[in-house]
């Protein structure tokens, strides 16, 4: 991923040297485990621990791979280099390239997961906060982007809440999901290596033994990690598509903040535009697009071909990388937003009283009056405010069917806007607890 949308304790988690050094460990656990089940002898696995404090020198790797076209045998001969080659000659016994790749990637993904889950967990906190403001701040709801009914700027924030906690345990599951390790040989079988050795590094690294592999650890395992990561990112984009229409100068109820010194436009200097969310969108794009070469890696010839590979060289980063810098930002936009109560009220009064058609129709019905001839006073009314900007409850209070069924202070009574938000402390239990 390009550095304008990276964070480095992400970026260094995929860096060569980080590869390096989980491969060395995992050879080097697996030595230990063989030396302790009398299949090489302990000194040369000791040996191989000379290299421990070892910073591997990616540009010799690289120069040896352009020779032998393998990058685990070009690795194996660097550590050979620093180890002796007498010393390593047990190193990567009865293994595969896939023991290696596949561990290694699997750590990589479980210590991005804890970045990853530790943003969603901030993000929480922000939203959290967010909602607690303003839990009684009445705003219009809207549907098909036309206004409904009331609800509070405080239930926004905690439907998206809701949403990002339900995204956390997600992230959580495939977490689990991905934390599984393979050193089983060739093919799968463990005929050239104990199951122990496998148990051995796994347990060294944070890992499962995975319980059945070929030459590589199942591919449904990281599809399911990527259809998450894809998941939080639509998720993410359904929060900033809604504070990038409260933006939207016609109806401003809340915006980004913005700093002193900051430009909106190169052209016109009164423009403050939702740049940051606008951002967001593009970058869960980005991680979405990860997801459906994830799910076609599933599929691998017999026991393994390398198809998958070069689709994990890339996703696996990019997707990670992007993730982890979006939902860092999308904690400070939540946190800083400028949030406007009046504005709210403005807009809801735009047509006045309409909001309250439902409550008027229903008051009608049980105050005797058919559904169908309820619905009809109630629109007959309703169009007059939608093409005159007239108020609603004045024009009720001259229609005499309406008045005849529900009485002047019944018609009054039904624009009482606490009506819309008895249950917010009821909704906020759930949500929060």
């Amino acid at each position: 991923m390009i550095p304008r949308y990276s964070r480095k304790e992400m970026v260094d988690i995929w860096e060569p040297a980080t590869k390096f050094k989980i491969w060395y460990e995992i050879e080097a656990h697996a030595c230990d485990a063989m030396a302790d089940l009398g299949v090489i002898p302990r000194e040369n696995a000791d040996a191989v621990w000379k290299a421990k404090d070892v910073e591997f020198d990616v540009a010799r790797i690289d120069e040896i791979e352009a020779v032998t076209k393998h990058d685990v045998i070009a690795f194996l001969t660097h550590l050979a280099e620093h180890v002796g080659s007498d010393e390593a000659r047990f190193v990567h016994q009865g293994m595969t390239s896939s023991d290696v790749l596949d561990t290694c990637l699997n750590v990589q993904l479980v210590r991005a997961s804890d970045i990853l889950i530790k943003d969603l967990e901030n993000l929480l906190a922000a939203l959290k906060k967010r909602a607690l403001e303003h839990k009684n701040t009445v705003r219009v709801g809207r549907s098909h982007g036309i206004h409904a009914e009331p609800t509070t700027m405080g239930l926004t924030f905690a439907r998206f809440y809701a949403e990002m906690d339900r995204n956390l345990a997600r992230l959580k599951a495939a977490r689990s999901e991905i934390s599984t390790g393979a050193i089983s040989g060739a093919i799968g079988t463990f005929a050239n290596v104990d199951p122990r050795v496998e148990e051995h590094v796994c347990e060294k690294l944070g890992l499962t033994p995975e319980p059945i592999s070929t030459q590589v650890i199942p591919r449904d395992r990281h599809a399911m990690f990527f259809a998450v990561l894809g998941v939080i990112a639509s998720s993410m984009e359904n929060i900033v598509i809604e504070i990038r229409h409260m933006q939207r100068t016609e109806v401003l109820e809340g915006a980004e903040f913005f700093s002193m010194g900051q430009k909106g436009s190169s052209a016109m200097p009164h423009k403050k535009n939702p740049i940051l969310t606008e951002n967001l969108t593009g970058l869960a794009r980005l991680v979405r697009m990860t997801v459906i070469p994830a799910m076609e890696n599933v599929a691998l010839w017999h026991e393994r071909d390398i198809s998958h590979s070069s689709v994990e060289r890339t996703i696996a980063p990019d997707a990670t990388i992007t993730l982890d810098f979006a939902l860092n930002r999308l904690t400070g936009v939540i946190d800083k937003m400028l949030i406007f109560p009046q504005n709210m009220l403005d807009n809801m009064n735009k047509f006045p009283g309409l909001v309250m058609s439902q409550r008027v129709l229903l008051a009608l019905t049980q105050a005797g009056t058919s559904r169908e001839a309820a619905y009809s006073m109630v629109q007959r009314n309703a169009l007059k405010v939608w093409e005159e900007r007239l108020d609603f409850q004045e024009l009720l209070l001259a229609d005499k069917e309406v008045v005849a069924a529900l009485g002047e202070d019944g018609i009054r009574e039904k624009f009482d806007m606490e009506y819309h938000t008895k249950h917010v402390d009821t909704i906020f239990k759930r949500v929060f607890g």
